[in-house]
């Protein structure tokens, strides 16, 4: 019966289409004892017979680090002055934002799909070079209405990946316009919020909201031109859940089964006594039907610094804007939502358990794997009017 289930464990299924930066969620395990090894030769994510049904262990640290890090990269970006483009304004243009990965860390490298082999057209088993750096290029629209408010919306594009993000954003000027007087020494003051969610990848749903507050002052420049420095503080919570992952993808559990039908009058399995419960009856092992998990839900904060400038010609704008960490992620999420109990690597009974902060280094996987400060840089060209 082994020899059947392995042959079966071959068979696989239509792959959906990915590229080498796509959650490949189904990697992010503890252990492989849940996969076929030598029977697959070394390739692909088959189901293992002999693992009689035990899952793999997932790594909920790996998903959570994966998550903190993606939603930066897609999170909004304060990218305008506190100043709005005032009643019946309009402002829009497109956007490139890139933000920095440890791309060296395990979780990438194992939790991403990776190129497909070039002679074969396979897909990688290990993305062992991922992206440095995350490339989200947007479109984005604002519109001014009265009493300081402006109100807007963003889409992008998440290169080497099938995500699109997309979302809105609403901001209030508390000061501005002065020009004269006492109050014309003073920056003008805006606060802001916005939140972006992704589509396409059924492994992932994640959403960032953000809150943000901007000092900016503009500068006259010979008539015609205007400098728009700016500088504040952005906080974002990100929202990271997984979808239903299978762990074997590459197993057809029909035909590992051998399927003879659901358990009905018509074809009844023999070891229910006479229960119908609608369920797969099969000559072989059914166990490869529940292969699927559900990590964690991750829920966590990063504080950031943003700061850049806007220069202004008449109705063309360009910027440039940058923002990074002020606190390191571990340290601001130390909460519950972050720790979980995790089995010492050092005790092979697995008696020995100790608690882990999921944003910090973890002693079960190699190397350093602390998410670290990350570093935003974006481009804008546009206009307003």
């Amino acid at each position: 019966m082994t020899a059947a289930l392995v042959a079966g464990s071959m068979l696989v299924p239509e792959v959906a289409r990915a590229d080498s930066m796509d959650p490949a969620l189904a990697r992010l395990t503890l252990d492989d004892n849940c996969r076929a090894g030598a029977a697959d030769g070394g390739t692909g994510q088959y189901y293992n017979p002999a693992s009689g049904f035990t899952r793999c262990r997932l790594n909920h640290a790996a998903f959570a680090k994966m998550v903190a890090q993606l939603g930066t990269a897609i999170a909004p970006l304060p990218t305008y002055a506190a100043r709005t483009t005032g009643f019946g304004g309009y402002r829009f243009g497109v956007l490139g934002q890139y933000t920095t990965i440890d791309s060296g860390a395990h979780y990438w490298q194992e939790g991403t799909q990776g190129p497909k082999d070039e002679s074969t057209g396979q897909d990688s088993i290990r993305n062992t070079d991922p992206d440095g750096v995350l490339q989200n290029y947007q479109v984005f629209l604002a519109k001014g209405f009265p009493f300081g408010v402006e109100l807007g919306a963003g889409f992008g594009y998440l290169v080497n990946t099938e995500i699109i993000s997309g979302g809105g954003d609403v901001r209030i000027s508390l000061f501005e316009g002065f020009r004269s007087s006492i109050p014309g020494y003073f920056p003008d003051v805006g606060v802001g919020g916005s939140v972006r969610t992704i589509t396409g990848t059924s492994e992932l749903k994640l959403t960032v909201a953000s809150f943000d507050a901007q000092l900016s002052k503009p500068i006259p420049i010979a008539g015609t031109v205007v400098l728009q420095p700016h500088v504040g503080y952005q906080f974002l919570y990100i929202f990271g859940d997984s979808g239903l992952i299978d762990l074997t993808p590459n197993t057809d559990p029909t035909s590992l089964c051998g399927y003879q039908g659901d358990n009905n009058p018509a074809t009844p399995d023999p070891d229910k006594g006479g229960v119908f419960d609608g369920q797969p009856v099969c000559t072989n092992s059914s166990a490869d039907f529940n292969n699927n998990v559900v990590f964690d839900k991750v829920r966590l904060a990063r504080h950031r610094i943003a700061f850049g400038s806007q220069l202004r010609y008449q109705m063309i704008q360009f910027g440039f804007h940058v923002a990074t960490d002020v606190v390191k992620p571990g340290d601001v999420n130390e909460g519950d939502t972050v720790v979980e109990e995790a089995v010492d690597p050092d005790d092979p009974s697995g008696n020995t358990r100790f608690t882990l902060n999921k944003l910090q280094d973890d002693p079960r996987t190699p190397g350093n794997d602390e998410v670290k400060n990350q570093w935003t840089f974006a481009f804008e060209i546009g206009a307003v009017f």
